[in-house]
This record gives C-alpha cells, sequence and structure tokens, in this order.
C-alpha cells in the first residue's frame, strides 16, 4: 500500500516505529498529487518544495524523539485560511495575489503540532457556494466520478482527500460547507460544536 493512501494514525505509527520518514511520506503524496491533479483540481496552489523542506525537519525531529501529534502529516488547507507567505485566495480574482503577514490560529495550531502543509485547496469564491464551481481558479471534480461535483463550499479539501492527495484536510463550515462535500466525495468530515 502507498503511503499517501494510509491514515494519520497508521503514518504515525510507522513514523514513531522508523519504518518510513516524513520526506518518504511528502514525496510519496506529491507523487500522487502530479497523477491526479490535473483531472481533480482539487488546489489552488500547491506548496511541494516547503513541504519537502518541512519534512527534513520533521524528520531530525523524530529522530531527536521530539515527534509531535502530526509531525510529518501532509494536511492540505482550504485556500480561506490565512497562510503567512503563501497566498490566500478565498477562490476569488479580487484575491488572487493576497499574501498574508500572519497565519490564521488553526494554521499556527497545526504547525505546532508538526503538519505539514500541501497547499491550498479550492473552493467556492468566498465560500458561498456547494458546489466548487463558482472559484475563480476553475471547477473541482468529484475524484469519484470526474463528471460529478465534489460539494462545497470546501470541496476541494473533500476531493484532495478522497483522491490522496493529502492524508487530512481542513475546510470551513457555516452552512454544511465541510459536512455536505464529505458526503458527496466518501470521506469522513467533522465540523466541531
Amino acid at each position: 500500500m502507498e503511503l499517501h493512501s494510509l491514515t494519520i494514525h497508521e503514518l504515525s505509527e510507522k513514523l514513531r516505529a522508523g519504518e518510513t520518514t516524513a520526506e518518504a511520506i511528502v514525496e510519496s503524496v506529491f507523487r500522487r498529487i502530479d497523477a491526479v491533479e490535473k483531472k481533480v483540481h482539487a488546489y489552488i496552489t500547491l506548496m511541494g518544495e516547503t513541504a519537502l523542506a518541512e519534512a527534513r525537519v520533521a524528520d531530525v525531529a523524530i529522530r531527536q524523539g521530539r515527534m509531535k501529534a502530526l509531525t510529518g502529516i501532509p494536511i492540505a488547507l482550504k485556500d480561506i485560511l490565512c497562510t503567512q507567505g503563501v497566498r490566500t485566495t478565498c477562490g476569488s480574482k479580487m484575491l488572487e495575489n493576497f499574501v498574508p503577514p500572519y497565519d490564521a490560529t488553526v494554521v499556527e495550531k497545526l504547525r505546532a503540532a508538526g503538519a505539514i502543509f500541501t497547499g491550498k485547496t479550492n473552493m467556492d469564491e468566498f465560500a458561498m457556494g456547494s458546489s466548487t464551481e463558482t472559484s475563480f481558479f476553475g471547477v473541482t471534480r468529484n475524484p469519484w466520478d470526474l463528471n460529478r461535483i465534489p460539494g462545497g463550499s470546501s470541496g476541494g479539501s473533500a476531493a484532495a482527500v478522497a483522491a490522496d492527495e493529502c492524508i487530512a484536510a481542513l475546510g470551513s463550515d457555516t452552512g454544511g460547507s465541510i459536512r455536505q462535500p464529505a458526503a458527496h466525495c466518501g470521506v469522513v468530515g467533522l465540523k466541531p460544536t
């Protein structure tokens, strides 16, 4: 079984046991992205070079016994979440060149837990939609059937998980924007209360 198709728990166990490396996991995920992204279009912005650099740092931390809950785990971020130094578009032409000077709190917390970011996922513009067809950056397809929608507004995140283009992904949910795309793509979507 390919590393990109394993769960957070399975990969964390393999990392702790020394059976794989964070770099190998990230490489597996990006090979998968290279293989399917042109058809699925789950991402707006990929962070491949940064992810590999972060994986190498994670591997040093693991060897030194400093592994955290998400160390070495590739996670995608809905492009509504601010990422310092990486553009955050909200799926809109208006923000196509916006590069935040700070990380959103959830991004800070994921970084602190050791997560590695694969990129920013496609979404309905300004999270207003239920199909991920209204993004300025193009339509995301359901990886199970490319003629179907992945749901929305977090459709890029759900499609990335379903297509094994990341191990997990964050979305946002006001009126079903995590739960609905999760159902469309056959993955688990959790809306904290």
